[in-house]
């Protein structure tokens, strides 16, 4: 599409289409009885579906909503109206809020206002620059893709009346409301020009093959109901007709490479003085707690996330770490093989919904780079599917780093030889046993193949706001130091950043 033509077409519309009450009442059962046909057709195929209901104001947008429930079946499907921002959304990510109301496999999710409203009204009453504002498009349709390529079904729908039927309609609301103008409405009609133009942007710049803006004229309510279930029957059918099958491309490793780092030069022979490892373990603890505290007085997030070998002493490591932490400041999540629950939603989604509140911490025993290990390495994800992971991952840590969220990622590399023995050790050991498993010893098997992964994961996810700290960890007390003093130095320099 044209740069502009979205636009273009939002000034076009309003131009008085209509459909009779006997016409809109005649068409409306066959309409309604396919839209709930192809919905059931959805839910069979397992396709998760996001209809999005943005435009003017005074466009009918709540009572196409309210039309679109009574005419779906209600099993299945869910509205979220994205209105005023809660303390608990305020306090993340501003993409949290969004994901943590993703629709799973088969089912669908109305969305009225979005991940649009934001930048469309932050760019329209002057709280973001054009730079700012044409970034958020690029994370916008970044999203959508990254959604479209997983299988999920976005359609989108911006209703669109004149300024002056606008404002005529917003009076007659407020008179019979008995209110003035609230400030929201004062603001909007101040800047409407800007507001029209910031949405022509917005419609343009993201209006993809994949997702698609739809822009119905609104003027009169019956053509507008009619227009928009047809246009979603029309999505749903042309998707089940057409389901995507998996790009069969090569591997996309020509794009530069962000970090050299590597663990094949990594010295695995540093080691800690036995004699004073306690102490600096007691002291290292002592200045984290109170990082910890000044982390929540200053309400500093914190992720952090264990990657490593089997056997690596993730687990001890991590140990060390909570020891340190008041246990009502943080949450442990140790990630395994998805629940029927997570494996019906983005691989990303089970790591969003548990992003900690400001001040808190959240600390991942594994994590999202399982994409990239053993999903890529034992064929759990498609080709096409962790090929582009690397830049769906680099999004996301992004975004946290954007909302000032201090994330601290490791990993913790020993030898093979040390693994064997580790290995060995847990067989004969009482409380040790239950850790090793036939996958373990499976696992090992394929060493070279999780060693190449871990590499290009390295290179091209080690970025400046999100570095990877690479541990060596042949010697048990050398890695817990070692975490302890790069967990300590992100908090710092993650509370010396300004807000």
């Amino acid at each position: 599409m044209e740069a502009g033509g979205i636009g273009e077409m939002l000034k076009a519309t309003g131009a008085g289409h209509r459909i009779s009450k006997r016409a809109f009442e005649a068409a409306e059962p066959e309409l309604r009885l396919r839209l709930l046909e192809v919905q059931r057709a959805l839910h069979k195929a397992g396709i998760p579906v996001i209809v999005i209901i943005a435009g003017s104001e005074g466009s009918g947008r709540s009572a196409v909503v309210n039309r679109l429930n009574t005419w779906l079946d209600a099993r299945g499907l869910r509205t979220w109206a994205f209105w005023d921002e809660s303390d608990e959304e305020a306090e993340r990510p501003r993409y949290w809020r969004f994901w943590r109301r993703m629709p799973a496999a088969g089912e669908m999710a109305i969305f009225f206002g979005s991940w649009y409203t934001h930048p469309i009204l932050g760019y329209s009453f002057g709280g973001l620059s054009e730079a700012q504002f044409q970034a958020e498009l690029v994370r916008i349709s970044s999203h959508e893709r990254m959604l479209t390529d997983a299988g999920t079904l976005i359609v989108k729908l911006w209703f669109h009346v004149p300024e002056k039927v606008q404002r005529e309609r917003k009076e007659l609301e407020a008179s019979r409301q008995s209110r003035d103008a609230t400030a929201f409405e004062k603001s909007y009609f101040a800047n409407y020009e800007r507001f029209e133009k910031a949405a022509g942007s917005a419609l343009t710049a993201t209006h993809s093959d994949t997702a698609p803006w739809h822009v119905i004229d609104a003027h009169d309510k019956r053509y507008r109901d009619h227009t928009a279930a047809q246009l979603l029957l029309a999505a749903f059918e042309q998707r089940l007709a057409n389901v995507p099958v998996a790009p069969d491309e090569p591997a996309d490793l020509s794009k530069p490479k962000v970090s050299s780092a590597t663990l094949d030069k990594l010295d695995l022979g540093a080691k800690a003085k036995p004699d004073s490892y306690k102490r600096q373990i007691t002291r290292l603890q002592h200045r984290l707690t109170k990082l910890a505290w000044q982390a929540r007085e200053q309400k500093r997030s914190t992720v952090a996330l264990f990657e490593g070998w089997d056997a690596a002493g993730k687990g001890g490591a991590i140990r060390r770490v909570t020891a340190a932490l008041d246990a009502r400041l943080y949450q442990e999540i140790s990630i395994a093989a998805p629940t029927d629950e997570e494996a019906a939603h983005h691989y990303l989604w089970r790591f969003w919904r548990h992003l900690p509140r400001a001040g808190y911490f959240t600390i991942y025993d594994r994590s999202w780079y399982g994409r990239l290990l053993v999903e890529r390495v034992e064929g759990f994800a498609q080709a096409d599917e962790w090929r582009r992971a690397y830049a769906e991952i680099n999004s996301f840590e992004a975004q946290l780093a954007d909302h000032g969220i201090c994330l601290l990622k490791f990993w913790l590399h020993i030898s093979p030889e040390e693994q064997l023995a580790r290995f060995r050790e847990r067989e004969v050991t009482a409380h040790k046993v239950h850790k090793i498993t036939d996958e373990d010893w499976r696992n090992r098997e394929r060493w070279h193949d999780y060693l190449q992964a871990m590499n290009d994961i390295l290179q091209r996810t080690d970025t400046g706001q999100a570095p990877w700290v690479l541990v060596p960890a042949n010697d048990k007390r050398h890695a817990r130091i070692a975490v302890l003093k790069a967990f300590c130095k992100g908090l710092e320099r993650s509370l010396e950043k300004p807000d």
